[in-house]
């Protein structure tokens, strides 16, 4: 069972998930403001298939469990939360800040279907994993098609 990379999804439009983002951003006591659904950083994301499953990884560096909100409707993934910016030590300030923070919200649409009540997601060392079993393809499958009889026809010709 070795893992093939491939890109499997399509960029899909958070405002899919308007409801969703508002409800999360709420939860974590943040309001949305005339912004509307903005993120203020962008974690970066991988998506792999592997035999079984769809796999999303997002960088979440520094970021609490409890801030992180994974959410699948449809065909589509939102992971949603909020980074809290790092503080100043004492006197210093600082020169360079390339690193996101504030709220983030990425959706993604999946490429095949996948079993979302199996889905699992872990947040270890700063990786959240969302991984998504697949639903297998019987496409390939030969299906017998049963042949009804006809209406019975009341005209005689």
């Amino acid at each position: 069972m070795r893992t093939r990379i491939q890109a499997v999804v399509l960029p899909s439009e958070v405002g899919d998930f308007a409801d969703e983002v508002h409800q999360v951003f709420l939860e974590l006591g943040r309001t949305l403001g005339a912004e509307g659904l903005t993120a203020e950083c962008s974690p970066a994301i991988d998506i792999y298939e592997t035999d079984d499953a769809i796999e999303v990884v997002v960088d979440l560096p520094g970021v609490d469990r409890g801030a992180v909100r994974v959410i699948i409707k449809g065909d589509d993934v939102l992971v949603a939360g909020e980074k809290t910016a790092r503080k100043a030590r004492g006197e210093s300030s600082f020169h360079l800040v390339e690193r996101g923070y504030g709220r983030f919200a990425r959706a993604v649409r999946l490429a095949r279907p996948c079993d979302s009540h199996g889905a699992r997601a872990t947040l270890v060392d700063g990786e959240l994993r969302v991984r998504l079993p697949k639903i297998a393809d019987r496409r390939g499958r030969g299906v017998q098609i049963p042949i009804d009889a006809p209406p019975s026809s009341s005209h005689a010709h």
